[in-house]
């Protein structure tokens, strides 16, 4: 059954949009003449990273130049629209896409690490191939405020530091630049926007997602979320004043 709801989808962009631009201004995450490749694993959060981008570029002052790049692999890595409906929204906007093609199977079914973490730093060394390729000096991640909240956690609990997803990372002696707009959204506010736009997200879960370090901090904050709303936001605002108290101290 069809969830479209063009005007709501436009409503719910609309204050997305206050909250991406919010990001962008505090980071210095743009400038003009960037060129942007967005990582779109077909999934609701970049999808609606996509979405949002290419609204905002259509009024933004600074002239960004927006392109896309999708990874296919033989091991699926969750829910998401298909190639072929993500090329024709991508040609409708003027969207060029890059698609890339790698091996995973047998890789993730050897390896000693987390099978999350090795396929994740698989593709991500793809799009960063491609972004490389297609002379891009900005890639955007679609990681939002909840990434982040879980990220500080797992670096927390597993690795004794206070260290969360960074929005914005320069790579590669400053040759590419990475950022995370949507860092100071949280999936709760993603969600009912990706049903007034009705992407077509079908398939199934991660099969290794279950049992990873993740889902487990994932697990932990909706507990905490029960009994306190901000969860999120307050780990999210206690790193940055520690950040600022370390920037302080350094000084």
């Amino acid at each position: 059954m069809s969830t479209a709801d063009p005007a709501r989808a436009d409503k719910l962009a609309f204050y997305l949009l206050k909250s991406l631009n919010k990001a962008l201004r505090q980071y210095r995450m743009l400038a003009a003449s960037d060129r942007v490749l967005v990582a779109v694993s077909g999934g609701k959060d970049s999808l609606t990273l996509l979405d949002l981008l290419w609204r905002r570029q259509r009024s933004a002052p600074d002239r960004i130049h927006l392109s896309a790049a999708h990874i296919t692999s033989d091991s699926s890595c969750g829910r998401s629209v298909g190639l072929e409906w993500l090329q024709t929204y991508c040609d409708a906007r003027h969207i060029p896409l890059a698609v890339r093609d790698i091996a995973l199977r047998e890789e993730l079914a050897a390896t000693h690490l987390s099978p999350c973490f090795r396929c994740a730093w698989l593709r991500r060394k793809a799009l960063f191939e491609l972004a490389d390729a297609s002379g891009c000096n900005v890639m955007a991640f679609g990681h939002h405020a909840d990434d982040i909240a879980e990220t500080t956690l797992m670096n927390l609990f597993y690795n004794a530091r206070f260290r969360r997803m960074e929005p914005k990372m320069r790579l590669f002696d400053g040759r590419l630049t990475l950022i995370r707009p949507l860092a100071l959204i949280e999936e709760r506010e993603i969600t009912p926007f990706v049903a007034a736009s009705d992407f077509p997200i079908s398939g199934t879960a991660c099969s290794y997602s279950a049992d990873s370090r993740r889902t487990l901090m994932r697990r932990i904050l909706r507990e905490v979320e029960a009994d306190c709303c901000d969860a999120k936001r307050h780990i999210y605002r206690a790193i940055e004043h520690y950040q600022e108290n370390s920037h302080d101290t350094d000084d």
